[in-house]
């Protein structure tokens, strides 16, 4: 039984670097529920993943690198008919990102999964279903992704959301929005910036953002706040954990590390949303932080990773 699955996107992230006046760019794996179940991964859970690749050099290096990290790739497609997504990442000298991204709903690969093509034996075996809001971002992969996650909830699974803010990736921000907040509908955990926060809320202050999300139906709601740690809110309460503090180089990749960590610890718990206590919040917390935290330390998403 996997302890979780993803669907979503696979792509390559091609990140500047300046060497000897020269700009040159790294292809690492990349796209954010494929980073949230590396991650996991190599905490020691069992992971699968859903999505399209094009059948090209870079869908291989993508599949590659799944199968290196122990992910199952039984509902990975190669489909020679799109192309892998490229992501061109450039980080300034604070480690803030600007993207450039290869992706059209004609020839992208990811855009184009069909309901049909998923793989519901990794649902069915799975305890915990991810997705993000890149994959309903265009169709037929918005049709696929909602209605996974219709049928994971159907089969009780606990269901993580990241609505993960890219509004380069919408036809415009008005339709970003709107479907972030339709998908919050389906989410028991949901890992949020500040700014997706007050996006898909609609509230400016903290406190009122967050007992909206309680009143949907949300049970643990993580917004990450880099340097300054994380805040955990669940029906039980708010809490504050700070950051480990570090020499970051790089944050691609580290709030998907935290999450990737976060969800190892709560299978590894065995324990519902529901049924957490306090200790058991700081400890996921804590843990999800210094993986974060070590992820900033290296360029590069999957490659940066912390072994545990």
């Amino acid at each position: 039984m996997a302890d979780i699955t993803a669907i979503g996107e696979l792509l390559v992230d091609l990140t500047c670097s300046e060497i000897n006046g020269e700009t040159l760019y790294k292809q690492n794996a990349g796209g954010a529920p494929a980073n949230v179940v590396c991650m996991a991964s190599k905490l020691g859970a069992s992971t699968g993943f859903i999505g399209k690749i094009g059948r090209d050099m870079f869908g291989f290096y993508l599949k590659k690198v799944l199968y290196e990290h122990k992910v199952d790739t039984r509902g990975l497609i190669l489909d020679p008919n799109y192309s892998t997504t490229l992501a061109f990442v450039k980080n300034d000298e604070d480690g803030d990102r600007d993207f450039v991204f290869y992706r059209t709903p004609q020839t992208a690969a990811d855009l184009n999964l069909r309901y049909g093509e998923v793989n519901r034996e990794l649902i069915d075996s799975c305890k915990i279903f991810h997705f993000g809001s890149l994959s309903i971002s265009a169709e037929p992969s918005r049709t696929a992704t909602i209605n996974s996650v219709e049928y994971a909830k159907m089969q009780g699974k606990i269901i993580s959301y990241d609505p993960n803010w890219r509004p380069l990736l919408w036809d415009s921000k008005e339709a970003g929005i709107r479907a972030m907040r339709s998908a919050v509908q389906y989410a028991d955990i949901i890992k949020v910036s500040e700014n997706e926060l007050q996006l898909i809320t609609d509230c400016g202050a903290l406190i009122p953002a967050v007992a909206k999300l309680l009143e949907s139906g949300v049970k643990i709601i993580c917004i990450t706040q880099g340097a300054k740690g994380c805040i955990i809110a669940t029906s039980k309460g708010i809490e504050r954990y700070p950051a480990y503090k570090v020499k970051s180089v790089d944050t691609l990749g580290s709030g998907d590390s935290f999450f990737g960590a976060f969800l190892y610890k709560l299978a590894e718990l065995e324990k519902s949303p529901e049924e957490l206590d306090s200790d058991d919040i700081m400890e996921m917390a804590m843990f999800s932080n210094a993986c974060g935290a070590l992820c900033s330390t290296k360029q590069g998403a999957i490659p940066a990773m912390p072994s545990k």
